[in-house]
């Protein structure tokens, strides 16, 4: 099954809420609650309700407190720095403040934006920074009114660190001063991760402003977030945009308008989500049953970092060098300290770190979903990973952008790897997690040390009635992992290999690869040819072989012209569907058709032909984040392939005459004015490998298998379409260009291989050996093949690729291919 731990990220939702909630909606009737019928009077209380339970749930009451329903936190924190009562520089008055920790959400530090707007200066604050901010103001500048705004998270969404509610009194009070300036403080805890596995007493922690996100502690529904304010500070909130549902009377001929009295009447612009709104009471109504409550949830939820990290903590190679490097300014000692969080990087035994990416990918083959990247907090980012404004900077000139898979740049890591525990978790899910990183860090005689030191987290806190979720309430979809079930979960759009070339003026580039280039061969010995060529027509399913092919304007003729979506219209990989690499499509030029074959399936054909005309269905889909135009394939193909794959899906096909401005790309080492045309591809026209690389590869994995890979079983897991045979292994990588006959290529990067290169392409069966054999044999890289791209010479004769051609290459002067610069994972498909 699935070992879920990104319950920072959200929550997952029980299947009795979705059954409550729908029962609900099946047995009620309700309206737009602006309107006075019946049914709307019941949406309407129904959402007061729902705004009482919300203050029960957080130990307070309507006279302290009011709910102003918003789209999520980042909504209520834009709201909040729009409509605090800022005073700007420049006035008669002192001006205001916005201070922040460092250790803050994008969505608070992007609060600076606004303030920046009004001329009110913002000031970041470093965690240790604020335990030195103890001295009080003199008493003449204590009676000072101007408004300023301090904001910290009760929980750290990147370390779980938890900081002291005490300082929202404290800093109130004057006690503390997160800067010496007169005035009047304000306070607004950022509680999203908090509240999904800890409880917060506002009665006793009277902070100014709370904005939450309820997907963080419901899993459902999404899309729903408030900001509670505060009744003491809610009179001075400004507003200027006025919605519907806000005004008791305005004039629309002229500059008239009077708001509601209801702060959340004021400031909830529009119709509501009512019905998500109503989702909540069943939320808080579930999450009491199951649990019994939030700090039994806190219990439970801490018990299991404890031990996760405790293990992980103590993990060490044969060398006594530690297995990871754990980012915590905790000992995971004491829940109100610590949350259910742990971030980390993975080492080698030579203390140097794996990249996230790589961790990820392999996390995703033992069915175990983490995240990765800086998790939206580049200021915890940079103290933890001890990365200076200036190491931001460079990432950032190196092609590296915020939720990236550039996990390393010049040996550095660009972030980490997070787990979170939620209510759903168990103490099988951390052990599956450790056992993870055992088998692909450690040697089997090592897997049992760690565990014979640590007890099970005892979670007695939590009655068993209320943990055993797989018996007495069934998990959502996403949990569950039958073919069947995962039919529900939404299908990600497929993440592909290697990199995106960077923008022409982002660094100098050569010019279109030059005829006169002179070959230069490493050693001069041996000549390179072309071993075999395989294009793939439909995208992800298998090759067709061939030993001679035209070459087009998006590289080889058909290839990747056609791909397989499921029902929302996204394309299926083989990350999703493995069966795809049992469909086996071949091109009959004479023909003029595509046929597609499957065993136990009776061979049908497509037209190579175009249709495109007033009967073809015109969709829009996206391929490695690329938007291109494509026409779907008719009911038959999409008949045979549902039925073959066992699941609805049909065939879709990229429109020619949207080719040339749908899909393209400015290609490094090929003339800024021209931009590269690609089929369905993920990152470029060609991806090459080397059989002398295969074989090394082939040695060291075969070592570690019972039963020895055939060489050409391997050469099809890496879905090249050039394969090369050149006198040494991984020589391709040290390429800059290459010719082969009249056709001239520009080298792009390294392919970075993801778990597709596991799925043996003849059965359609896992092997999670080969992407660890890979990393193993590369040295916590996973590239393997290079990217190439072809500019098509203008001429009439139709440029054709052979077997048996020669190779001619050129050095690079660098002989170290830079690391992928795109914004996501890359796999061939």
């Amino acid at each position: 099954g699935i070992t879920y731990l990104d319950h920072a990220g959200s929550a997952l939702f029980p299947e009795s809420l979705l059954k409550a909630f729908t029962d609900d909606l099946r047995n009620n009737v309700y309206g737009n609650p602006h309107s006075q019928n019946i049914s709307s009077k019941l949406t309407y209380d129904t959402i007061e309700h729902v705004r009482y339970r919300i203050l029960q749930h957080f130990h307070t009451t309507a006279e302290d407190y009011t709910i102003i329903f918003t789209s999520g936190c980042t909504a209520a924190l834009k709201l909040v720095a729009e409509s605090f009562p800022w005073i700007p520089e420049g006035t008669k008055q002192p001006s205001s403040r916005f201070c922040y920790l460092t250790d803050s959400h994008t969505s608070v530090v992007g609060m600076r934006g606004v303030t920046a707007s009004m001329n009110v200066l913002s000031v970041p604050i470093k965690p240790k920074e604020i335990l030195l901010a103890k001295s009080r103001l003199p008493a003449e500048e204590q009676n000072c009114t101007t408004p300023h705004l301090f904001s910290y998270p009760a929980q750290s969404n990147f370390s779980g660190t938890k900081y002291p509610l005490s300082w929202i009194q404290d800093i109130k009070s004057g006690k503390l001063c997160p800067i010496k300036i007169p005035g009047k403080w304000f306070v607004l805890l950022d509680a999203a991760s908090y509240v999904s596995s800890s409880p917060l007493d506002l009665g006793v922690h009277q902070a100014d402003f709370i904005p939450i996100s309820f997907y963080k502690i419901f899993g459902f529904p999404t899309g729903l977030g408030a900001l509670l304010v505060n009744n003491r500070i809610a009179p001075l909130l400004r507003k200027t945009y006025f919605g519907g549902g806000t005004a008791a009377a305005y004039l629309a001929g002229e500059d008239f308008y009077f708001p509601r009295k209801s702060i959340a009447e004021r400031f909830e612009d529009g119709t509501v989500s009512f019905l998500d709104i109503i989702a909540l009471k069943h939320g808080f109504d579930v999450l009491e049953k199951l649990t019994g409550g939030m700090e039994k949830i806190k219990q439970h939820t801490f018990a299991l970092a404890h031990y996760t990290y405790t293990v992980l903590s103590n993990l060490k190679y044969t060398n006594g060098a530690p297995v990871v490097r754990i980012y915590s300014d905790t000992d995971f000692s004491n829940p109100d300290v610590q949350g259910p969080i742990i971030n980390f990087n993975v080492l080698d035994e030579n203390g140097e770190v794996l990249g996230f990416s790589q961790v990820d990918n392999m996390a995703s083959l033992h069915n175990i979903h983490v995240r990765t990247g800086c998790f939206c907090n580049t200021g915890a980012c940079q103290m933890h990973l001890d990365m200076s404004n200036e190491d931001i900077q460079r990432n950032l000139q190196a092609g590296h952008v915020c939720g990236d898979n550039i996990d390393l740049i010049d040996g550095r890591p660009t972030g980490s790897v997070r787990i979170s525990f939620g209510y759903m978790s168990s103490f099988e899910d951390a052990q599956t997690f450790l056992n993870f990183i055992i088998a692909t860090r450690l040697s089997k005689s090592a897997a049992e040390i760690p565990f014979q030191s640590v007890t099970k987290p005892t979670t007695e806190s939590v009655p068993d009635d209320h943990l055993s979720f797989n018996n007495a309430d069934k998990l959502s979809p996403i949990l569950q992992v039958s073919d069947g079930e995962l039919r529900n979960i939404p299908s990600e759009t497929e993440t592909t290999d290697s990199w995106q070339p960077p923008e022409p003026e982002a660094e100098s580039i050569r010019a279109t690869v030059s005829e006169t280039a002179v070959p230069t061969c490493k050693k001069g010995g041996k000549p390179i040819t072309v071993a075999k060529i395989y294009l793939y027509p439909i995208k992800s399913c298998s090759a067709f072989e061939v030993t001679e092919w035209p070459v087009g304007n998006q590289g080889l003729l058909y290839d990747r012209n056609w791909m397989v979506v499921n029902k929302n219209g996204v394309c299926m990989t083989q990350k999703q569907e493995p069966r795809l690499c049992l469909v086996n499509p071949s091109i009959d030029l004479k023909e003029k058709i595509l046929v597609i074959q499957a065993e136990g399936m009776d061979p049908i054909s497509v037209s190579l032909e175009d249709n495109t005309g007033k009967e073809a269905v015109i969709c829009e889909s996206k391929v490695c984040s690329h938007r291109v135009k494509t026409y779907d394939c008719g009911e038959r193909i999409a008949g045979w392939l549902s039925t073959f794959l066992g699941r609805p899906c049909r065939l879709i096909r990229q429109s020619s005459d949207m080719k040339s401005k749908s899909h393209r790309k400015n290609t490094k080492g090929l003339s800024s004015a021209t931009n590269i045309s690609l089929s369905l591809v993920n990152e470029a026209q060609y991806l090459l490998i080397n059989v002398a690389s295969i074989l090394q590869l082939k040695e060291h994995i075969s070592s570690r298998l019972k039963e020895p890979l055939e060489i050409e079983e391997l050469i099809r897991r890496f879905r090249a379409n050039i394969v090369i045979s050149a006198p040494e292994s991984f020589e391709e990588e040290e390429w800059a260009e290459i010719s082969i006959g009249s056709l001239q290529f520009q080298v792009v990067g390294p392919c970075s291989r993801c778990q597709i290169i596991c799925i043996d392409q003849q059965s359609g069966e896992r092997n999670k050996e080969i992407l660890q054999s890979l990393s193993a044999a590369r040295g916590r890289k996973t590239n393997f093949g290079i990217y190439l791209m072809n500019q098509p010479l203008h001429s009439s004769f139709s440029d054709i690729l052979s077997v048996g051609s020669q190779v001619l290459p050129v050095l690079k002067e660098n002989t170290e291919i830079q690391p992928p610069t795109s914004s996501e994972e890359k796999c061939s498909g």
